[in-house]
């Protein structure tokens, strides 16, 4: 057999996207979901690892985050050699890590970050220390292209109820005070079809995304997954609204193929909708 049968060279450099996150055990979110929705979307994933957690489809059984310098030199060996086109950060654990994340990604100048503020899991368990999520707010959001709370998420980094639908909108603009260039609130807590709002504070654009709600307890990694496509399309090159757009398109089709897996909520199914797609 030649040599040319064996190796393609590739059509087109690959894109690149990094998830800074941390690890679940279960397969359904974290780092390991963001690695799945980056390689069914066609892109090549690196990682670095913020906190090892023993969970499964029915809660978080235990955490133990990192040391911060562990996360900082992952973030430095990643960036010093193969880089990326876009990152994302999810679970952060600490404020140590939280600084120490935030250094490392002014220091490589990343572009198209997406913050994805993870605060605690479905079942509850805190992921982010209280006192974190304010040097959060200082350090990272400022560097953000764009931040993706769910609608509690986005109460607490305002310090503020969002009470009606209709104030969506403007909670997102009111993020865009905290320094990310965009805020996209995702709208799985409310009732209703599911509505996603985006805007943009260059240009004071505002988009929003509404598909009807699936029936279905298995929803674990929503979030991580939604955040991680939006990563992977910005990797690409589209531009954030047709990012947000896709973005959406593809944890609907994840969610209508999620997997009854455990005795509890089920995580997405990842590759079916890479597949769909």
């Amino acid at each position: 057999m030649s040599s040319s049968a064996i190796y393609r060279e590739p059509v087109e450099p690959v894109a690149i996207a990094m998830t800074i996150a941390g690890s679940d055990s279960g397969g359904g979110a974290g780092l390991q979901a963001d690695l799945k929705t980056f390689t069914v979307l066609g892109v090549y994933g690196v990682s670095a690892v913020t906190a090892i957690t023993a969970q499964n489809t029915c809660g978080v059984q235990g955490v133990l985050n990192l040391p911060a310098d562990i996360v900082a030199a992952q973030i430095d060996s990643i960036m010093s050699d193969i880089g990326c086109h876009a990152a994302k950060t999810g679970m952060l654990g600490n404020t140590e890590i939280v600084e120490a994340v935030a250094d490392r990604l002014a220091y490589h100048r990343v572009a198209n970050l997406v913050v994805d503020p993870v605060m605690a899991a479905e079942s509850g368990h805190e992921l982010l220390q209280p006192v974190a999520i304010g040097v959060l707010v200082e350090t990272i959001l400022p560097l953000a292209t764009v931040v993706t709370p769910n609608l509690p998420e986005a109460e607490v980094l305002l310090g503020r109820s969002i009470e009606a639908p209709t104030a969506i909108a403007e909670a997102a603009r009111a993020l865009t005070d905290l320094g990310p260039a965009a805020a996209i609130i995702t709208g799985g807590h409310l009732c209703g079809d599911a509505t996603d709002v985006l805007y943009i504070r260059d240009g004071d654009t505002l988009r929003t995304e509404s598909v009807p709600r699936i029936d279905t307890p298995h929803t674990h990694g929503t979030g991580c997954t939604f955040s991680a496509a939006l990563v992977a399309y910005l990797a690409r090159g589209l531009a954030l609204p047709d990012a947000f757009t896709e973005a959406k398109a593809f944890v609907t089709r994840a969610i209508r193929h999620g997997l009854s897996l455990g005795a509890g909520n089920g995580p997405l199914g990842h590759i079916q909708a890479g597949l769909d797609s």
